[in-house]
């Protein structure tokens, strides 16, 4: 949620940011409707003084013997008048925070202006890379070959997009994630939380998901919701709570599975597993003081690029432009590894940062020593999500003999082989 103040002071900040991220919204609207909400909050103040200086005078004049019918009719007045004002402002208000709750976060100073991933900015890693001596295998034909992952049979289980790992490959996918928990829990000092994976409508509302992306979620009954990543549930644990100062930063790292409807475009994607409605992904959100948040940000991109050069794959980091990013971020860097087989960089972490505006929504706040109240900033980043880390260990660790050799890191969890034949 966007501070209420700028579109008072510099509502121009908030209409430039529409523009750079090409939504289309109606910011005249939502700003008269500030304009008439302010309006009444002062009308019905007003007229609250107004009824309690009345009370107060009526009242000495009773203690004097005195009965000042007309004052108290004028108070009557003012309290049926206050009661139609309050009825009528709590609908203003229910309008107002129905539109504003369409207004994207302001992009931080340094994010590119742009609408499409071709204006992302690359920041590091590889730009082009080294290409193989053989005609490397697509992840899905290496798979069937090697008998670790079940494509056909998966859609009888729950239908299309969906993944069944098999034997070394639901061992490999194990390995992922509990050597991406070791790393984060033991080297960067996160800690292991293990959430729902069902959420409610207000969580999915404090951290931006609802109500701009509704339609990608998994609506059960009872109003909730399947957990399209663990960023909702690690970011609401302090939801509508102060928290010390002392206590920040807070690091939180989690496993889930996550559910999205969205599938993506059609074609050559159809194939293999790059684009699923249920997939597994270990999460990594900081709270931070606001002085600190970029600091604390920057850390937390390096933490998920760790994980990265720890497997050995090709990767590079892009800062993503105004129109590719999500609606809640500030900034975001993308993590991309290469994938031979496919021939693409495939997405295996975004790292945002929200500033203030999903504790806005979810109202997290701190203390400081003085006794000053401020909302935190909030970031989170994939650290990482396994399909697309499985599909280039696949394809990046193929051997010309149709074997793929386990990266060094995740021998230990697969008893210790070299290679899955």
């Amino acid at each position: 949620m966007i501070d209420y103040k700028l579109l008072k002071e510099n509502s121009q900040i908030i209409r430039q940011a529409i523009i750079d991220r090409g939504e289309n919204i109606n910011l005249e609207k939502i700003i008269a409707l500030d304009k008439k909400r302010r309006a009444g909050m002062t009308r019905i103040q007003n007229l609250k003084k107004e009824r309690n200086d009345l009370s107060e005078k009526v009242g000495k004049l009773k203690q004097q013997g005195k009965h000042p019918q007309g004052l108290i009719q004028r108070a009557k007045e003012l309290s049926n008048a206050i009661k139609d004002l309050e009825r009528k402002q709590r609908s203003i208000e229910e309008k107002f925070s129905r539109e504003i709750q369409w207004i994207p976060n302001i992009p931080h100073e340094s994010v590119p202006v742009g609408k499409g991933s071709e204006k992302n900015q690359y920041i590091r890693g590889l730009k082009e890379p080294p290409q193989p001596d053989f005609d490397v295998l697509a992840h899905w034909e290496i798979a069937e070959a090697l008998d670790i992952l079940d494509i056909k049979r998966s859609p009888k289980i729950s239908g299309s997009r969906f993944i069944l790992y098999k034997g070394r490959g639901a061992q490999l996918e194990r390995a992922l994630l509990n050597f991406f928990l070791d790393l984060h829990t033991k080297e960067h000092g996160y800690v292991e939380i293990f959430p729902p994976v069902l959420n409610p409508s207000n969580c999915l509302y404090g951290t931006g998901q609802l109500p701009k992306l509704e339609s990608d979620m998994y609506k059960c009954s009872d109003d909730l919701y399947l957990s399209p990543t663990a960023e909702v549930q690690l970011t609401n644990i302090h939801r509508d709570e102060i928290i010390p100062d002392k206590k920040l930063p807070i690091y939180y790292v989690a496993y889930t599975p996550c559910f999205r409807r969205e599938a993506g475009s059609y074609g050559r994607e159809v194939r293999g597993i790059k684009r699923v409605h249920q997939f597994n992904k270990v999460e990594l959100v900081k709270y931070t003081k606001p002085e600190n948040g970029y600091d604390e940000f920057e850390k937390l991109m390096n933490d998920a690029e760790r994980a990265v050069k720890l497997l050995g794959l090709p990767y590079r980091i892009m800062l993503l432009c105004t129109g590719d990013m999500t609606f809640a971020s500030a900034k975001t860097y993308d993590i991309e590894v290469y994938a031979y087989g496919m021939k693409e960089w495939l997405e295996v972490s975004s790292v945002s940062i929200y500033e203030q505006y999903q504790a806005r929504r979810a109202n997290i706040r701190y203390r400081t020593s003085k006794g000053y109240i401020d909302y935190v900033y909030t970031m989170n980043g994939s650290g990482l999500a396994t399909p697309r880390v499985f599909i280039a260990i696949l394809e990046d660790y193929q051997t010309k003999d149709g074997r793929i050799k386990i990266p060094q890191v995740l021998r230990p969890y697969m008893d210790g082989q070299e290679y899955i034949e």
